[in-house]
């Protein structure tokens, strides 16, 4: 089975906080992690940077709890898209958004929810928790993201810190696993203390809440995360990927001969 991950932490400016929930991540069980970088058009224009090493940040990462490895550090860029413009910068061959190991949109509006779905080449599709949906999902989008390999991301943070958000972040989980039948579903906090964050098994839990079954549930915080991180690796690397499927033949083929040798057998 993979390694758990949360591939949500907002990347501050604190090296100080980020270190601590580093530790505690590592400390919880988690062998991955991903630095979360967003970008708001809305409130100011701004310019994609390239993403800071792990490196530089952390002269030396926490070992796993359990394991002898170190957590793994990932880069990871969201855009909060408002309007159609915004979608041409990941329509751009920008050098800098190549850099980043995942690219999450964040879609205000059902016609974005659509495009991101459909024709952005992104890993992740953030659904809002914080407040009610604007609109409902539709199941030929989301079934053309899951066609796609793309992933659709929940936060728990905000269930845990208000009763208002918990109900509802439970009720646009709910409306999207109607919709998807719990695939591709990755759970990740968003945790900006230490004590925000959840072991891989009570976020596991949590899912249940969110209309995940058992399996489904465990699936979303590690290896539908894995899979999320090598949709990445792909994009960064490969144009586009070639799948071969092997065509099974049939029994009765198989059992029937051709007519020359079934008149050597029956002379």
């Amino acid at each position: 089975m993979a390694g758990f991950a949360d591939l949500n932490l907002p990347q501050g400016s604190d090296k100080k906080s980020l270190q601590a929930l580093l530790e505690t991540a590592a400390h919880l069980g988690y062998s991955a992690v991903a630095l979360n970088h967003v970008i708001d058009f809305k409130e100011k224009k701004q310019e994609i940077v390239k993403p800071v090493s792990p490196s530089e940040l952390f002269p030396s990462l926490p070992v796993v709890q359990g394991t002898s490895k170190r957590i793994k550090v990932l880069t990871r860029l969201t855009l909060v898209i408002s309007d159609p413009s915004h979608c041409n910068l990941l329509r751009s061959t920008s050098p800098n958004i190549r850099l980043y190991d995942i690219i999450a949109v964040f879609p205000k509006t059902e016609k974005l929810f659509h495009i991101a779905c459909t024709t952005l080449d992104v890993d992740l599709v953030c659904i809002n928790v914080t407040e009610k949906l604007p609109f409902y999902f539709r199941r030929p989008p989301v079934n053309m993201a899951i066609d796609r390999g793309i992933y659709f991301e929940l936060l728990y943070t905000p269930a845990i810190k208000d009763s208002t958000m918990r109900r509802y972040t439970i009720s646009n989980a709910i409306s999207l696993m109607q919709i998807c039948k719990g695939k591709n579903i990755v759970i990740s906090s968003a945790a900006e203390r230490p004590l925000e964050l959840r072991g891989p098994y009570d976020v596991a839990n949590l899912g249940l809440l969110f209309g995940l079954s058992e399996g489904e549930a465990k699936a979303a915080v590690s290896t539908n995360c894995r899979a999320t991180m090598l949709h990445g690796e792909t994009r960064k690397s490969a144009c586009g990927i070639v799948y071969t499927v092997k065509k099974p033949r049939k029994v009765e083929e198989e059992e029937t001969l051709p007519a020359c040798k079934k008149a050597k057998t029956q002379a």
